[in-house]
């Protein structure tokens, strides 16, 4: 396993955020971690990026323990992409790729694109723009591990979709793991689905995790399955009172 997680476990006044999680993630493999507000998903990502120190539990990188290793190795391991990303000081596209790099970031912004962008500034961008570059930062030193928390939040649909089909289309050569509410994107996307609720991992598997009763009582609603071949679609309807009996 590339990454691995072992009894994790997180507390924040007094309640575990993130309850004796156990994952095994390979080398390779688009891995969507879905669940409802609170679940888990944004904190368990900070752990698994060595950002956060759990209470119990250990994360482990290539059978080592990652909080052993020293930042810079880290950094050089696993790239982290967060759900909102402002630089202190208005800094160049540039710049934040030499500073990713410690090198000149023309050849990586070529490739990524954006040589166009070399001279703007980050407050000049828009949300989209912004998450291409930050991704490109991210991944300009090639790290194996790829953890992103909600990368498309605040994007438009368009702009979500392509980077959920660039971050899916990584798994095919590095492991990325991708934090994300949009439950029909990850099906439609992600090879892999891991379910958090309150903080535990309650479902584990593929594509047939659609047709799991559980999926339902985790998010608190109820899903109307959709056949729309390939793909199955998922209409979420509020549970009733009767339901809930």
């Amino acid at each position: 396993m590339r990454l691995a997680a072992r009894g994790l476990t997180l507390r924040r006044q007094g309640r575990a955020v993130v309850d004796r999680v156990d994952l095994a993630l390979p080398a390779r493999g688009a891995v969507a971690l879905v669940g409802p507000n609170g679940a888990g998903k944004s904190t368990l990502l900070s752990l698994l990026a060595g950002l956060a120190v759990p209470d119990a539990g250990s994360v482990l990188l290539d059978g080592a323990a990652l909080l052993g290793l020293s930042v810079a190795q880290r950094a050089r391991a696993v790239g982290y992409m967060p759900q909102r990303f402002a630089p202190y000081w208005d800094l160049g596209v540039a710049e934040l790729m030499g500073m990713r790099l410690q090198a000149d970031p023309a050849g990586p912004l070529r490739r990524a694109g954006l040589q166009d962008f070399a001279g703007r500034r980050w407050s000049t961008l828009s949300g989209g723009e912004q998450a291409r570059v930050l991704l490109a930062t991210v991944l300009a030193t090639d790290p194996p591990v790829l953890l992103a928390d909600e990368p498309g939040a605040a994007l438009d649909v368009r702009h979500r979709l392509a980077l959920v089909e660039a971050l899916a289309a990584r798994g095919r050569e590095r492991l990325v793991v991708v934090a994300m509410h949009d439950l029909e994107l990850a099906f439609e996307h992600f090879e892999r689905i891991v379910v958090l609720s309150a903080g535990r991992c309650v479902l584990d598997g593929g594509h047939e995790l659609l047709h799991a009763a559980a999926l339902d009582a985790v998010f608190g609603v109820r899903f109307e399955r959709i056949a729309a071949p390939p793909h199955t679609l998922l209409r979420a309807r509020r549970l009733e009172a009767s339901d809930a009996d």
